[in-house]
C-alpha cells in the first residue's frame, strides 16, 4: 500500500514539473499553474503561399491554440499570425485588391499577465490557477510560465 502511495505521489510531482512550459507540437498540451505571466510564442515561419488563394502547408506560419482556464472552466481560442496578410480574392487580380495594409497583420508573441481582483472571469485576462494550452494548429508553439 505504501508503494502505491509513493508511486502516485511521484507521478503527480513529475507531472507538475514536466508540464510547466516548453514547446508544444500540434496535438500536444502543456499547462501553467498560478503563473504571474505566461509568454506564448510561435517562430517566425515564412508565409510560403505560391498560388492565388494563399493556401500553404504551414498555415501561413500561424500558431493556433486552445486555452482552458481552471478559474472558471472557460475555453478561449488564441491565434498568433505573424506572417499573415490581408489579401482577399478578386476574380481579376487573384488576391491583390488594392486595399492598403492597415497596421501590422499579426504578432509572433503575446504575454498574458496576471490581473489581481479580476472580476470578469470569462476573459483571457484571468490566468489564476491552472491554465492549459493545447496546440490545435500545424506549427510548434512555445509556452513559458513566469
Amino acid at each position: 500500500m505504501k508503494k502505491v502511495l509513493i508511486l502516485t505521489a511521484l507521478f503527480f510531482a513529475g507531472s507538475a514539473v514536466s508540464a510547466q512550459a516548453g514547446t508544444i507540437n500540434p496535438g500536444e498540451s502543456t499547462e501553467c499553474n498560478n503563473a504571474n505571466s505566461i509568454t506564448v510564442e510561435v517562430a517566425n515561419i515564412p508565409n510560403a503561399a505560391t498560388e492565388k488563394f494563399g493556401y500553404t502547408s504551414n498555415d501561413r506560419g500561424t500558431g493556433s491554440l486552445v486555452v482552458w482556464k481552471s478559474a472558471n472552466a472557460t475555453t478561449v481560442p488564441l491565434t498568433l499570425g505573424p506572417a499573415d496578410d490581408n489579401r482577399s480574392l478578386n476574380t481579376t487580380d487573384h488576391g491583390k485588391t488594392g486595399i492598403e495594409v492597415m497596421g501590422s497583420m499579426g504578432r509572433n508573441k503575446v504575454v498574458l499577465t496576471k490581473q489581481t481582483a479580476f472580476s470578469r472571469g470569462d476573459s483571457i485576462g484571468d490566468i489564476a490557477g491552472l491554465v492549459r494550452f493545447t496546440n490545435t494548429g500545424t506549427n510548434p508553439v512555445s509556452i513559458a510560465c513566469n
